[in-house]
């Protein structure tokens, strides 16, 4: 037992990676849309590229979404409308109408009484209009429309509905049907009459018309006839006709539903699974090889893989809404971050990856994963100094160009003509822009959660004015103006051979802030002449020196100083030794040993904490140069940092000896301007 969690310790850091890397596999394919994929791609009007493809089975070929909207819109056309009918209300218009015949005609009523042809034609006007239905408001059928009465949910009778009576109707209808039977005076009267008794006595059924409706849509077929196993479906060549791009995407649809059943289920899922375990492998592969510092450490391999899936959730999540807003997804978002966190081939890296993931569930693959590489290639390419904020929109805009220009050349590509050209695209490609303007306070949230450092934080903490510096420069202002004298040179150094200058500057700025705690014990801040070290053994002094170290990086803790910048703080003197305290050590006693004298370490392990090393220990010592030529400057840099290559301080460092010879010139030079060094010109 004591054994196996002996091992699970040593290999603790590898069964994390392991462990993260499943889950994420998991996790993507879990994403994935449960549903197989059509091997074989298509597009209307084009030929058909692939061979004789032949019926894999029996199969209906489905009616197409505008032949079915066609159908229908023909049967809602067609379908019939349902009114009900109130009995009540018509005979109650015929009783008003004998109370208020009399009354309206009471002077005249020996000459009108109900036996008169006034009265009868009134009332058979009454029996016309219920006989059809008078309807309570005018809709907005068409007078051919089919109309159905219904009374006591009973069938009454079908008719049309510009048969039936509108109230905005009545009067026309009035003056028409008593024009010729009695005079004006008496017409009027009659129109007023029928005007106070007529109500309305149909009503819409809306419930029964809809279940009506639903009834008949429900009957309309999803396809038109079938194909046979074995029957030849298109051959190669042949352009892909309206015809056979039905067929082709219904044997897609009956594909797809018949790959994804519970036969296949299990292997279907393990195909995506190894696609997608195979992926992230290559990733972790290239953390492995190309970025060691990265891959060794857990927070960065889950920070990387957290990006990863974070990209593929989003955009499962838009798809699933609306496959049409996929543009709407600022992929590009993660070259920036892991550009900014890391390095633009490892944020490209990570970036085709994910599009070729996403290339399983989007639509029209091709062109998203075109679209989506070449947006992350000009990414890498135009984002550079991100603490900028000026560049960051220079390049999203750089960006929305380049996905506007392509989509306008597959669209061209694709119909042949610009006419009906989607507008609304180019829409979704600005929003895209204006989300991915978004990295910003991401990269932010990122440094909190993560412990991260960008160039952004870089920036801040290059300021001299920030409460560490400060102090540094009031407890120790010797050996803060030789900070600043390291970083200026070392960030020339750095731009000279394309390493980050930023943060070899910031790493520069820090090197020394445990000086801070025995100020006095180091040279650059002995104002008064004397030297504490005259008091102390060679051993005591030599700790005093070397543990400056230490004491850096625990302020530097205490201060929350990124871990990238602390780097600098443990590597900037590497193995080297405290040499003159040892050589007075030595020549007291011939037994001194040199590791007593010598810094814990590590070796400098990038490029950018060996620029510091070089450019720390040549500023430091150049203040020793007396009368400084250029052959002694020369001279002076060339044995420093041989001695330093000799030491083998370098060898964990991804820097070349072409890359150290540029340092060298850089450091010559800047040196030379120090001390104002110039042509002695003749009398």
């Amino acid at each position: 037992m004591k054994e196996l969690l002996n091992k699970w310790y040593k290999n603790h850091a590898l069964v994390y990676k392991i462990l993260l890397f499943l889950v994420t596999t998991l996790f993507i394919v879990y994403l994935f849309p449960k549903t197989g994929k059509f091997r074989y791609s298509f597009e209307k009007g084009k030929p058909w590229q692939s061979e004789n493809l032949y019926a894999p089975f029996n199969f209906a070929i489905k009616k197409a979404a505008d032949e079915i909207e066609k159908e229908q819109l023909e049967i809602e056309h067609n379908a019939s409308v349902y009114f009900d009918v109130n009995t009540q209300l018509s005979n109650n218009s015929r009783s008003d109408y004998i109370k208020k015949f009399n009354i309206t005609f009471k002077d005249t009523l020996n000459i009108y009484t109900r036996n008169s042809n006034l009265y009868k034609e009134g009332k058979a006007f009454i029996d016309e209009l219920y006989s059809i239905g008078v309807l309570d408001s005018d809709y907005s059928y068409s007078n051919d429309k089919p109309v159905v009465l219904v009374e006591s949910n009973t069938i009454e009778k079908q008719l049309q509905y510009g048969d039936l009576v509108k109230i905005s109707q009545l009067k026309q209808r009035l003056e028409e049907h008593f024009s010729n039977s009695i005079a004006s005076d008496k017409r009027n009267k009659m129109i007023s009459l029928f005007f106070d008794i007529i109500k309305p006595n149909l009503t819409l059924n809306e419930s029964l018309t809809q279940k009506a409706l639903e009834e008949e849509l429900s009957v309309i077929s999803q396809t038109r006839g079938s194909i046979e196993k074995d029957q030849l479906i298109i051959s190669k060549g042949q352009v892909v006709k309206d015809e056979e791009y039905n067929i082709l995407n219904s044997l897609k649809a009956e594909y797809e539903s018949q790959v994804w059943n519970t036969a296949n289920y299990n292997w279907v899922l393990v195909a995506y699974t190894l696609l997608v375990a195979l992926a992230l492998l290559m990733l972790l592969l290239f953390l492995r090889k190309y970025r060691m510092d990265v891959f060794l450490n857990n927070t960065k391999v889950t920070f990387i893989f957290f990006n990863v899936v974070v990209m593929i959730l989003l955009s499962t999540l838009v798809i699933n809404y609306n496959s049409q807003y996929i543009y709407v997804v600022p992929l590009c978002i993660l070259p920036l971050v892991l550009k900014a966190f890391f390095d633009a081939r490892l944020g490209l890296f990570a970036h085709v990856l994910t599009v070729l993931l996403l290339g399983f569930i989007v639509p029209n693959s091709y062109e998203y994963m075109f679209l989506q590489i070449i947006a992350g290639i000009v990414t890498i390419l135009t984002v550079s100094e991100l603490y900028k904020r000026a560049n960051l929109f220079i390049s999203v805009g750089q960006i929305t160009l380049i996905y506007i220009i392509a989509y306008f050349a597959f669209f061209v590509i694709h119909e042949g003509q610009i006419t009906s050209l989607e507008w609304k695209t180019f829409g979704l490609f600005i929003l895209c822009g204006l989300a991915t303007l978004f990295v910003q306070p991401l990269i932010y949230i990122y440094e909190k959660i993560f412990g991260l450092v960008s160039d952004v934080s870089l920036l801040e903490l290059s300021d001299t004015n920030t409460k560490l510096l400060k102090e540094l420069s009031n407890k120790a202002p010797g050996t803060f103006h030789h900070s600043l004298n390291v970083a200026n040179l070392a960030e020339a150094s750095a731009n000279e051979i394309g390493a980050n200058s930023m943060l070899v500057r910031v790493g520069a700025l820090y090197h020394d802030i445990g000086k801070m705690k025995n100020p006095t014990y180091f040279t650059e801040n002995q104002s008064t002449g004397i030297n504490p070290h005259d008091e102390l053994s060679n051993r005591e002094s030599a700790k005093v020196i070397i543990d400056h170290t230490i004491n850096g990086i625990e302020i530097a803790k205490r201060n929350n100083l990124p871990d990238r910048v602390i780097d600098f703080i443990r590597t900037h003197h590497g193995t080297s030794s405290v040499y003159y305290f040892y050589m007075k050590e030595k020549a007291e006693n011939e037994a001194a040993n040199i590791e007593e004298f010598s810094y814990p370490g590590p070796k400098p392990f990038s490029k950018e904490t060996a620029i510091l090393m070089m450019c720390d220990s040549v500023e430091a010592a150049s203040k020793s140069l007396k009368e400084p030529t250029t052959t002694k400057i020369n001279d002076f840099v060339e044995s420093i940092v041989n001695k330093q290559m000799e030491n083998g301080q370098f060898l964990n460092a991804n820097i070349t000896f072409k890359e150290i010879q540029s340092i060298k010139k850089v450091l010559k030079h800047k040196l030379a301007n120090i001390y104002h060094l110039r042509i002695e010109y003749p009398e």
